[in-house]
């Protein structure tokens, strides 16, 4: 009787911990900021219904999950020497690589199929490059290969805006084409805020991260070399008259702090300075989309 009841308070356990598995493969944090620019590119695009938004944020939420399921499983044998990533699912072993991989391609798929027959089939092909941008040109072939990995690859991370675009307008416009610029510039001085943080881990691991291969000092000068050609491009969208004063402003005030923080990380070099410029990166994108929609409001 014991040991049925024992099983029995297992069982449920056992279910949240591979519920627990199979969702921590999805990268929900990464995916987090990603719907955010989804959702706020779609009210500066139009007025989507709600129905419409839920739809193309639950087909990109499949294909960046699935992406982050292949990343797993291609690169288990990384995350298995880096103590930040090495009790993740399938470098663990709790998930098997099999698993892993099967799950990714289908919300892979599931992602096209939703899109396709519920929002538009620009958009669920847009939604596809972004994957497989992500599964192959990034995490394998760049990743493992060139410093320059998270510049060229980080245009996988800047899709969603197109994807939004495309789901309210059926097309794409010089718009949408500001907006996924503004996140491919956006992704090198965020991650590289960050590779300074885990420089010895990538070292460890044999990963290229510019840190890694040209040193701190040259990381840090990219980082503030980046923010003001992302600056930059800011400005392009109110140039173009796609938005007006109220934008302007944010940008030009959340530029200006961007940079002021990639100076004093230059300057400081210290790892106190690195944290802070990669969370108010973060910080930094939510605001400016969100300054977008109220721009457009």
């Amino acid at each position: 009787m014991m040991e049925a009841a024992r099983a029995a308070a297992a069982a449920p356990a056992g279910i949240r911990t591979v519920v627990s598995d199979y969702f921590e493969m999805t990268k929900p944090k990464v995916q987090s900021l990603l719907l955010f620019t989804t959702i706020t590119t779609m009210y500066v695009a139009g007025e989507p219904s709600l129905g419409l938004v839920v739809l193309t944020c639950l087909g990109g939420a499949l294909s960046a999950g699935g992406a982050g399921a292949v990343n797993h499983w291609f690169d288990r044998d990384l995350d298995a020497v880096m103590t930040r990533t090495a009790s993740r699912p399938v470098a663990s072993g709790r998930v098997s690589p099999r698993a892993a991989l099967l799950f990714g391609v289908g919300l892979g798929v599931a992602s096209v199929l939703l899109l396709s027959l519920t929002v538009n089939p620009l958009a669920a092909g847009l939604s596809a490059c972004g994957f497989l941008g992500y599964v192959f040109v990034y995490t394998m072939w760049l990743k493992r290969s060139t410093p320059q990995n998270i510049v060229v690859g980080g245009a996988a991370g800047a899709v969603p805006p197109l994807v939004a675009w495309a789901a309210v307008t059926g097309g794409l416009s010089g718009t949408a084409l500001y907006l996924f610029a503004i996140v491919f510039f956006w992704t090198p001085p965020h991650f590289w805020a960050l590779s300074l943080l885990m420089k010895d881990e990538y070292a460890k691991a044999g990963v290229p991260m510019l840190p890694v291969v040209r040193g701190e000092e040259e990381t840090r000068r990219q980082i503030l070399l980046y923010t003001i050609l992302l600056y930059a491009v800011t400005q392009l969208p109110f140039c173009a008259g796609a938005f007006g004063l109220t934008y302007v402003a944010i940008s030009i005030a959340l530029g200006a702090a961007f940079i002021a923080g990639a100076v004093v990380l230059f300057r400081r070099a210290d790892r106190r300075s690195a944290l802070r410029l990669y969370l108010f990166s973060l910080a930094y994108l939510a605001l400016l989309f969100a300054g977008m929609v109220l721009d457009s409001a």
